[in-house]
């Protein structure tokens, strides 16, 4: 929280006062909250710390990843279709942005197989997919994501990225080119009317491939469920953020003489390094931006994870299991730990301790596919002992046994024996199957 912000615009942001002005007031609650909850999280530092980290990655292993990409690209002779690519996105920088692509490409042309050998082929690749695990983490935190992906699918996910995504690209480049140079196109480019309009439309076009990149981003990286409206809102306003900030950086390039004539050799590094952080932080702030589109009840409390009662865990610990039993009996169906606290309206960032405590038990288990099952008989999985892995949970047993006083012992102990009355000897199946006795219509 802002220590700038007082309570008065506080009220002013969640209180009903601008709601109950119609329409234009609501929208302007809505981008206030939205506005509200990106500054608070920017200004929190923890975005940009990523995107600082996720520079230093990049400096690393940029020459692996186009390496491995470009191998692909070479296989299917359009390796040099990308190169106009590469340079839009150091557009920014100006001169030294085509001194650089051409670097970049020289060095990713120079890494041969024969050259590199078995180890070094392997080491690049190995180099290539830790960058994009690097990348999930900070996506993984921006969804509040405590559990990547597991092994497995990380490398083949990661393996399918680097080897289809130049292709796609390289196919979407060229049919914007063949586009470009059909018959009918040339045509409307010599219409008087429709002519300033197509060239208007391709002027933004690769920044709608920007958002369409940083879309597939949204959806891709992170280890949960986003949907594809939240993913599109997010690529769309990453991408005109994009576009502006080139168009400011591409001018602060031009008029800071000054800086090249200071750092010398060094202003090309400088300003390379400034780029690529306003990058990350572009794409880092629009995952924000579509999370907090497809969870608004989130704006307010932002990162801040909410602390659970003891009562409140053991119902999430129970429903939890419910929920898993539930899918698991129905053929075809099947539940993960975002769904859980998505159905339950709590950040799964609250909810994975209390999951991993059940999966310690072996109450759960987490399958290859990141997807949630009983992880014993469902008839043999007694309601009290799951109470029990909850309520011990966050003990551990270097502390010696607690002296208690008598009275508070005895009270204690009737409170325990309170819960195993009410819960009994029943089972995890046997709540299913109230459950589907309830719903059943009553003849």
């Amino acid at each position: 929280m802002f220590s700038w912000l007082d309570d008065n615009i506080q009220e002013l942001i969640w209180g009903n006062k601008l709601q109950r002005a119609g329409l234009p007031g609501r929208i302007l609650v809505v981008v206030l909250r939205f506005l509200f909850a990106m500054m608070r999280d920017f200004f929190s530092g923890q975005l940009t710390m990523r995107a600082m980290s996720l520079v230093y990655t990049t400096l690393l292993s940029i020459v692996p990843l186009l390496a491995v990409s470009f191998a692909v690209l070479k296989g299917f002779g359009v390796f040099t279709r990308l190169e106009p690519y590469l340079h839009d996105v150091l557009a920014p920088l100006g001169a030294q942005g085509e001194r650089i692509t051409a670097q970049v490409l020289d060095l990713v042309d120079n890494v041969k197989g024969p050259v590199l050998g078995g180890v070094g082929l392997l080491f690049f690749l190995w180099t290539a997919i830790s960058m994009v695990q690097k990348v999930e983490e900070s996506f993984n935190y921006t969804w509040y994501v405590s559990k990547p992906r597991s092994f497995t699918r990380r490398f083949t996910e990661y393996l399918i990225v680097l080897l289809v995504g130049p292709l796609l690209m390289v196919t979407a480049i060229g049919l914007l080119t063949s586009i470009q140079s059909n018959t009918v196109v040339q045509w409307i480019l010599t219409n008087p009317a429709l002519g300033p309009l197509f060239v208007m439309l391709g002027k933004v076009i690769p920044y709608l491939m920007i958002s369409a990149v940083f879309t597939f981003l949204y959806i891709f990286m992170p280890n949960t469920k986003v949907h594809l409206k939240s993913a599109i809102v997010g690529g769309i306003a990453g991408g005109f953020m994009w576009a502006a900030v080139a168009a400011i950086f591409t001018n602060f390039i031009l008029f800071a003489s000054r800086t090249q004539q200071i750092y010398a050799g060094f202003a090309v590094a400088i300003t390379t390094l400034i780029w690529l952080y306003l990058n990350w932080l572009i794409l880092l702030i629009g995952a924000q931006l579509a999370y907090y589109h497809q969870y608004p009840a989130f704006l307010r409390s932002g990162r801040q994870v909410p602390r659970l009662s003891n009562t409140v865990r053991e119902r999430i610990a129970l429903d939890t299991l419910f929920l898993v039993g539930k899918a698991f009996r129905d053929d075809g169906a099947v539940i993960t730990v975002a769904d859980i606290g998505q159905q339950m309206g709590i950040p799964t960032i609250a909810v994975q301790p209390i999951l991993t405590s059940l999966e310690e038990a072996r109450f759960l288990k987490l399958t290859e596919d990141e997807e949630l099952v009983p992880g014993r008989e469902m008839s043999r999985t007694p309601l009290r002992e799951i109470l029990d892995v909850v309520r011990g949970q966050g003990e551990t047993g270097s502390h010696r046994k607690p002296q208690w006083t008598p009275v508070v012992d005895a009270l204690g102990g009737r409170l325990d024996s309170a819960i195993a009355d009410v819960v009994g000897d029943r089972t995890l199946a046997d709540l299913l199957d109230e459950a589907e006795q309830a719903e059943k219509p009553r003849s």
